[in-house]
């Protein structure tokens, strides 16, 4: 693993912790937006380009998104193989799922930063929105590709599912704070704490959200009612990881998903939308996650189970 200085690659870890211990997240570094009303990118059919990892749970997000809003026609996707190492995300199609770089035929998806800004100092993140026609990054921050995915595109496709609808801005927005904080990143912030408190203070987190939503869940077919939300799209990305990595390799192990009675019921429904198990691939998970930190399993064994998720 490593990241992008002033353009050029330098390996080494980019687990960042701060004076506590704790794991701390880089910010993103491309933020803008797909619209008719933005002087550069417009919604158009072919023009934009897609670059993921299935193993990845912030990409696997905008994956669900681009088929639920019907633009699996109109954005082009390429897969990275799933084990990330040395050089970072790398392009090998030798990988069942994986692909080449449709775009530029790059080895490396830093070749991708790299192109967009020559003294770009970053992270080498999935995913990544690339715009053909300027030949340069539009946005790699997955929460904000999602909502450009919701509603950009909307006149170009015809679909009109609205996953963030005015009415329920504030109860999603209350939602996504916790769960981003304490569940989506709480598992990171367990799996790469260095202090033994920075891991106690993320596990006691992430588990007293989990009980509460599976409280919430109790009466609720959705996180909101009868209504899925974005809220409901970004947590059950972490869901599906939970049981067959974060239990064991993150050590959040207090309790699995499927020891809860509706966080369980409410992971397997989402699982069957189409959108959600179609771009769920649980061997690159699994691969990615066992094989690429080897700082927390340095030998890279790959564990047989669990032969279930739920």
């Amino acid at each position: 693993m490593g990241m992008l200085i002033n353009g050029d690659w330098e390996n080494g870890s980019i687990v960042k912790s701060d004076k506590s211990g704790s794991y701390d997240r880089q910010p993103r570094s491309f933020r803008e937006i797909i619209s008719n009303e933005h002087k550069i990118y417009k919604p158009e059919s072919g023009r934009y380009h897609l670059y993921v990892s299935f193993a990845c749970p912030w990409a696997n997000r905008t994956l669900i998104y681009r088929k639920l809003k019907g633009l699996e026609n109109h954005i082009t996707v390429s897969v990275v193989h799933p084990d990330m190492l040395e050089n970072g995300w790398a392009f090998d199609d030798s990988y069942e799922g994986a692909t080449k770089d449709h775009l530029f035929g790059f080895k490396y998806l830093r070749e991708v930063y790299q192109k967009a800004d020559s003294k770009i100092t970053t992270s080498v993140t999935v995913p990544i929105l690339w715009d053909k026609k300027t030949n340069t990054i539009v946005n790699n921050e997955s929460s904000e590709i999602i909502r450009i995915f919701n509603t950009g595109f909307n006149e170009l496709t015809g679909n009109n599912e609205d996953y963030y609808p005015d009415a329920l801005h504030q109860k999603i927005d209350m939602l996504n704070e916790t769960i981003y904080k304490n569940i989506n990143n709480g598992v990171y912030q367990a799996g790469f704490a260095t202090t033994q408190q920075s891991y106690d203070n993320a596990v006691t987190n992430l588990f007293k959200s989990l009980d509460e939503l599976d409280k919430l869940l109790e009466n609720n077919k959705y996180l909101i009612g009868e209504t899925l939300t974005e809220a409901d799209l970004r947590l059950i990305p972490t869901l599906l990881r939970f049981d067959i990595v974060y239990v064991t390799h993150f050590k959040c192990n207090i309790k699995r998903i499927k020891d809860y009675k509706n966080l369980s019921r409410y992971t397997k429904e989402l699982y069957e939308i189409p959108a959600v198990f179609e771009t769920t691939n649980l061997d690159h998970i699994k691969r990615h996650y066992y094989y690429s930190h080897v700082n927390i399993n340095p030998f890279r064994i790959i564990p047989r189970g669990p032969n279930e998720i739920f």
